[in-house]
C-alpha cells in the first residue's frame, strides 16, 4: 500500500533536500527493502538513492540504509543479497548470519545457575514463612539467555563488506548524513549513532544494536552501555530525518498486520484456516506487526501537522498479502521471490497513483518514467547483466547454463508451493 500527504504548493523544487527512512523487518524485510528501492531507483527520475541528504534506519532497515549510504547500488544490493552474486562472490548471505546460535551467551549463563540457585535457597531458609520454595526459585530466571541467535555474525559481515574500495565503516567518512536509531537498554532513551558524540561507533556495530530484538539476540554492549532494537520506541524514527529539514521524505515499512479476511475475498490462498493454526510463530508475528503498525500510523498523523513543509511518502506491502506473510525468506529461491514480489508491487503502486504523484514529485524535481512502470516484462534483475560492474558472473552467462539456473529456481518453488512454502513465480505471469 502506497499512502502520501500533500503539502503546500509554494514548496520550491530547486536543490530539494530529499531523505529515506527504512523500518525494521528482519531477514524478510531485508529482502523486500531491496527489491522496492529496486523499483524506485528505476522508476524515479532525479533521485540519487546514493546520494540522498539524509538516511535513517532501524534494525533491518540499517543495514539497507547504511548499503545506500556507502555508495552499493541498488543493482548491486540485487547481486550481493539476492543472487548471492557479487563481482567476486566473496560475500553471500548465508542463514548463520542471523540464525548462529549465542554459545556464549549460553555458557555464561549456564555457569550462573549454581549461584542463583544457592541464592534462592538460602533466601527461603531465612525466610520460610513469607514465601513459597517455589517462588525463591523465581531468580533463577536470571540464568536465562539474554538472546537466543548470536548477533555478532551480522557485525562481522557487514565489517567485511564494508572493506571495499570505496566504502567506510565510519559514520564521519560518509559524503551524506546517516542515522541508525538503537534502544538504551536501562534508560529506554533512544540514541541516533552518527549524531555527534555517538559517529565514533563503527557502523556495523551501530546496525547490530540497531538490529538486537529482544529475545532473539542479546543486548549489544557499546562504550559501557547496552543496546536493543531501536523498533522498541518507534517503528520508522522518521522524525529523525524530518529534523533535517528536508522537503521529501521516502519511508519504507514492510511490515504490516495480515487480513486473512481481505486476502479471502481477494481469492487469495492463506495456507491455513485462521492464523492461530500456524502456531506460536503466526500469532507472534501478527502481534509484533500490529504493533509496529499502530504506532506508525500515529507517528505519520503527527507528522502532517508538526513538519507540515515537508512531503512524505511511505510504501509498505498489502494488508492482503498472505504470500509476504508465510514466505521462508531463507531459501534462495525464498529470496528471490520476495524481492520480485516488492518490486512487482512497488511498480504496480506507482503505476495506480501517478496521477496523485506526479505533482508531488515534480515539486521536488523528480519525475515518473511512466515508460518503465508500464514495461510489463521488467523483473528486478532486469538491466543488471550489461551494467559496467554489475555483469552477471561467469557462470551465468552461457545462455543453456542460465536456462538451467532458471529451471533449477522453478522445480524448486514448485517444490516449496506443494510443501506449503513460497509460491512459484513464472517469468510473464501476473499475479
Amino acid at each position: 500500500m502506497l499512502v502520501t500527504r500533500r503539502e503546500s504548493a509554494q514548496r520550491q523544487a530547486s536543490s530539494p533536500r530529499i531523505g529515506l527512512a527504512v523500518a525494521g523487518g528482519g531477514p524478510v524485510g531485508l529482502v523486500y527493502e531491496i527489491g522496492a528501492l529496486r523499483a524506485l531507483d528505476e522508476a524515479l527520475d532525479g533521485i540519487d538513492f546514493n546520494h540522498l541528504d539524509v538516511y535513517v534506519g532501524v534494525s533491518a532497515g540499517a543495514v539497507t540504509a547504511a548499503l545506500l549510504a556507502n555508495q552499493l547500488k541498488t543493482g548491486q544490493l540485487c547481486h550481493v543479497f539476492i543472487s548471492n552474486a557479487s563481482a567476486s562472490d566473496e560475500h553471500p548471505l548465508d542463514p548463520r548470519i542471523f540464525l548462529t546460535p549465542a554459545f556464549g551467551e549460553y555458557g555464561r549463563r549456564l555457569a550462573s545457575v549454581p549461584r542463583f540457585l544457592w541464592e534462592s535457597c538460602w533466601h527461603y531458609f531465612k525466610n520460610p514463612l513469607d514465601r513459597s520454595f517455589l517462588l525463591s526459585l523465581t531468580r533463577l530466571g536470571r540464568a536465562l539467555p539474554s538472546g537466543f541467535f548470536d548477533n555478532e555474525p551480522i557485525h562481522d559481515y557487514l565489517a567485511r563488506l564494508w572493506l571495499k574500495p570505496g566504502c567506510t565503516n565510519d559514520f564521519r567518512q560518509l559524503a551524506n548524513k546517516l542515522y541508525v536509531v538503537a534502544v538504551d537498554l536501562d534508560t529506554g532513551e533512544s540514541v541516533k549513532f552518527g549524531a555527534p558524540g555517538y559517529d565514533q561507533v563503527p557502523i556495523s556495530r551501530a546496525v547490530q544494536a540497531s538490529s538486537a530484538l529482544p529475545g532473539l539476540y542479546p543486548p549489544v554492549e557499546i562504550d559501557g552501555r547496552y543496546f536493543v532494537d531501536g523498533v522498541l520506541l518507534k517503528t520508522m524514527h522518521a522524525s529523525v530525518a524530518l529534523q533535517e529539514e528536508l522537503d521529501l521524505l521516502l519511508c519504507l515499512n514492510p511490515l504490516v498486520p495480515f487480513d486473512a479476511r481481505l486476502a479471502v475475498a481477494a481469492g487469495r490462498s492463506t495456507q491455513v484456516g485462521r492464523l492461530v493454526e500456524g502456531g506460536l510463530p503466526a500469532v507472534l508475528s501478527q502481534t509484533f506487526r500490529a504493533l509496529i503498525h499502530s504506532r506508525l500510523q500515529v507517528g505519520m498523523r503527527q507528522y502532517d501537522s508538526e513538519y507540515e513543509h515537508s512531503d512524505v511518502i511511505l510504501f509498505e506491502p498489502n494488508r492482503d498479502d498472505a504470500k509476504l506473510f508465510f514466505t521462508n525468506v531463507f531459501s534462495f529461491s525464498g529470496r528471490r521471490w520476495i524481492c520480485e514480489h516488492a518490486y512487482r508491487t512497488t511498480r504496480q503502486d506507482l503505476l495506480t497513483r501517478h496521477e496523485e504523484l506526479e505533482p508531488i514529485l515534480a515539486r521536488h524535481g523528480v519525475q515518473l518514467r511512466m515508460d518503465v512502470l508500464e514495461d510489463h516484462e521488467r523483473h528486478y534483475d532486469s538491466g543488471l547483466r550489461d551494467q559496467r560492474g554489475l555483469a552477471t558472473p561467469a557462470k551465468y552467462r552461457s545462455p543453456l547454463v542460465r536456462d538451467l539456473h532458471s529451471t533449477l529456481d522453478r522445480l524448486e518453488e514448485a517444490v516449496e508451493e506443494r510443501g506449503g512454502g513460497a509460491p512459484a513465480i513464472r517469468s510473464g505471469i501476473p499475479d
